[in-house]
């Protein structure tokens, strides 16, 4: 991608943290998780393809020259190799959790940089949602609870197109859906993830009862 070790590890790439909190949110509670592999910066997941940042050529003060230019073939190429899997992987495993019983709740989680274009971002923990606040109110209400500082479609909006996973595979299908970033450094070591994975664990775990599914059907 022509960055450099900086680059390669900074937020623009990555969501720090995210894929090891989800990783051990899931396995405490015996659910699926599905987990993008790839960084962002080589085909961005949670987009669009047509979105001209699936395919990011420059953000937050870095110049992605492995993006530039790029042909309709090349593009076809990442999302035939990354993007596909990950979304036909998510399908299967709803397929699979709504043949087992009631519909499965949907919660996606990602990380966001304390700092963004040289301003602070006080927020620490987001809840995104559209038209479905089931789930989104009962995280608000419990990381509150827990003393966090949260937003409500802060730093993010779940309303914005960018939001593509929750769009295609929850929404449309009225999964109860909730998309969750927490600020980088709560959870960018090991010791960070321990203390915020039981807060997400106790509240993901009252979903069931609090929405009427059984503790079985849950992905995260």
């Amino acid at each position: 991608m022509g960055l450099d070790p900086f680059a390669r590890r900074c937020h623009l790439a990555i969501d720090i943290g995210a894929g090891k909190l989800t990783e051990t949110i899931a396995k405490s509670l015996g659910v699926t998780a599905v987990i993008a592999q790839y960084s962002r910066l080589v085909v961005d997941c949670n987009r669009q393809l047509m979105d001209p940042g699936a395919f990011l050529e420059y953000g937050d003060g870095i110049l992605v020259p492995g993006n530039r230019n790029l042909t309709q073939a090349e593009k076809d190429a990442r999302a035939n190799a990354i993007y596909w899997p990950y979304h036909n992987a998510i399908d299967e495993q709803i397929k699979r959790l709504e043949a087992l019983g009631p519909a499965p709740a949907f919660i996606s989680v990602h990380s966001f940089t304390p700092v963004l274009n040289g301003i602070a971002r006080d927020v620490q923990m987001g809840v995104l949602w559209d038209k479905d606040d089931r789930l989104s109110d009962i995280f608000i209400e419990e990381f509150r609870n827990a003393g966090f500082l949260t937003g409500d479609n802060e730093p993010y909006s779940g309303r914005a197109p960018q939001d593509f996973t929750i769009d295609h595979h929850a929404e449309e299908i009225g999964l109860p859906h909730v998309g969750i970033e927490v600020r980088q450094d709560l959870i960018d070591d090991i010791a960070g993830v321990d203390e915020i994975a039981p807060i997400m664990h106790d509240i993901v775990a009252s979903i069931p009862e609090r929405i009427g599914l059984t503790r079985e059907k849950i992905s995260a």
